[in-house]
């Protein structure tokens, strides 16, 4: 089984590769920032901590803990931040090598893709195999994004801002796939560097 890590910047396409990845090479794709909500939910391993750390001001009706209002809260408070991603990534972290084991024990899966917007950051190097860039031309995200999301440009280039740049992704990442421009394009470099690979498997 190989383990591959995706990242690249906002609107760069990286939801259109894994859903191709999925389709073709039937890879188990597992989402961090997925995994990261559902370990803040009631009962589950973040939750309590959380809850503590922000503040019932943050909890919906429910008893979760409201996204919207844990965002604005932590985003204004730096080392609220820091303390929240201290107990959420090494929680994330444990979850994706627990499931990366029972895959390796079911030999069901030759590839095994992990996609995370701190890939880089938090080190996922050390777990993955290799790590993937998927590059897109600034003017194409920022397209995608008005068009898909209805971003304004002034919020996309403040989100870009915040976001590593070409050169950090490319001297972090073993293989760059261009998603620039026609889908055929993009399935083409895929294949390339995945059927060399799955033809020794």
């Amino acid at each position: 089984m190989r383990i591959i890590g995706i990242t690249g910047g906002v609107g760069a396409g990286k939801s259109f590769v894994l859903e191709y990845l999925e389709r073709k090479y039937h890879a188990y794709v597992l989402y961090a920032d997925q995994v990261a909500n559902e370990l803040k939910l009631p009962g589950r391993k973040c939750y309590e901590e959380l809850r503590e750390l922000l503040g019932s001001d943050v909890l919906a009706p429910d008893d979760t803990i409201d996204r919207a209002k844990m965002a604005a809260k932590i985003f204004a408070d730096k080392e609220l931040l820091m303390q929240v991603n201290a107990v959420v990534h090494p929680a994330v972290r444990e979850y994706i090598l627990e499931k990366i084991e029972e895959k390796r024990r079911q030999k069901d899966v030759k590839l095994f893709i992990i996609e995370a917007a701190l890939l880089i950051e938090e080190h996922y190097d050390e777990i993955c195999d290799e790590l993937w860039y998927i590059y897109a031309d600034v003017p194409v995200r920022a397209k995608r994004l008005a068009g898909s999301r209805g971003y304004s440009r002034e919020r996309i280039d403040s989100i870009m801002g915040r976001q590593l740049s070409d050169e950090e992704f490319r001297k972090h990442c073993q293989t760059v796939i261009d998603n620039s421009r026609q889908a055929e394009e993009t399935y083409i470099q895929i294949d390339e560097k995945l059927g060399a690979y799955l033809c020794q498997t």
